[in-house]
C-alpha cells in the first residue's frame, strides 16, 4: 500500500485564498468588518487596502486605536476564549480585501501547522512591541512628535519593502484621536511639517524621508513645537492712552 504524501503547507497561499472555514471579503471605504460588542468568532487578515480599529467609551467618546495595513491580522481576541465579544470596531478606510478565518479553522491550523503558528506568533509579538512603543510615545513625547511617528507608521517606514509614502485618506480628526490631541493642533503641526518640507499635504498626505530623518535624529526645530505663537495685536491710540493712565 502506497502512503499518500502530505502536501506541504504554504502560509502565503492559505492567507491569499478561500477554503474551508475561510472566505474573502471585499469592503468599500467606511464599511465595517465587525463592531464593538459583536461576537468574536473569527480572525481577519488584511490582504489589501487600509482599515482602522476604533473603540467607543461608555460615555460615547470614540477613539482610533490603530491603523491597519496589508499583512495585518485583526480580531485576534476571538482566539482567547470561546464566546468572547469584540473589544473594538474594525472599519475600512479605503477599499479593502480581507480574508475572514473562522475561529475553529484558525485553531486547527495553529495546532497542526507549525510554520503558520510561527508566522502568527511573530505578528502577535511584533504588535505587542508596537503597542508598548505607542504607550511610551504617549507618555513621554510631545503631540507633534507623536504625529510625526504616526505618519511614519502609516507610511510603513521601517517595514519590509518600500514605504507607501502616499497615505490613504485620513482626516485630521482621526489623527487627533490617535495621538491624543485636538484637531486644531494637528492642523497647525501639519502646516508646519509642510513648510519644513517633511510632507506634502493637499487632500492626501505624502510623507518624505526627511520626516524619518528628523525623528531618528530628534532634530525637530523646537520653536512652536507645542502650540502656535500668539502674537500681540498692533497698537492703536485708544489702547495706548489707557495703558499710559495705568503707569
Amino acid at each position: 500500500m502506497v502512503a499518500l504524501k502530505k502536501i506541504p503547507f504554504d502560509t502565503a497561499v492559505f492567507l491569499a485564498t478561500e477554503g474551508s472555514g475561510r472566505s474573502i471579503l471585499h469592503n468599500t471605504a467606511r464599511q465595517t468588518f465587525f463592531s464593538q460588542g459583536d461576537p468574536a468568532d473569527s480572525v481577519f487578515y488584511l490582504q489589501s487596502g487600509r482599515a482602522k480599529l476604533t473603540v467607543v467609551s461608555k460615555r460615547g467618546k470614540e477613539a482610533t486605536v490603530t491603523m491597519l495595513a496589508p499583512g495585518d491580522f485583526y480580531g485576534e481576541e476571538s482566539m482567547a476564549v470561546a464566546g468572547a465579544l469584540r473589544a473594538a470596531s474594525a472599519m475600512a478606510v479605503s477599499a479593502c480585501v480581507a480574508l475572514k478565518i473562522g475561529r475553529d479553522q484558525m485553531l486547527r491550523v495553529l495546532h497542526e501547522e507549525h510554520a503558520f503558528s510561527d508566522y502568527f506568533m511573530q505578528f502577535i509579538l511584533t504588535r505587542g512591541i508596537r503597542t508598548q512603543a505607542d504607550l511610551v510615545d504617549q507618555l513621554f513625547n510631545s503631540s507633534e512628535r507623536r504625529l510625526a511617528r504616526t505618519l511614519l507608521l502609516m507610511a510603513e517606514f521601517g517595514g519590509a519593502g518600500e514605504p507607501e509614502t502616499l497615505l490613504p485618506p485620513v482626516t485630521q480628526e482621526t489623527l487627533a484621536a490617535m495621538i491624543g490631541t485636538t484637531r486644531s493642533r494637528v492642523s497647525f503641526f501639519m502646516n508646519r511639517f509642510r513648510k519644513l518640507g517633511y510632507i506634502e499635504y493637499n487632500g492626501r498626505i505624502r510623507v518624505h524621508t526627511s520626516l524619518l530623518n528628523m525623528v531618528l535624529h530628534d532634530d525637530l526645530p523646537e520653536e512652536n513645537t507645542s502650540r502656535p505663537k500668539l502674537l500681540d495685536s498692533p497698537p492703536y491710540p485708544a489702547r495706548t492712552a489707557r495703558r499710559a493712565q495705568l503707569v
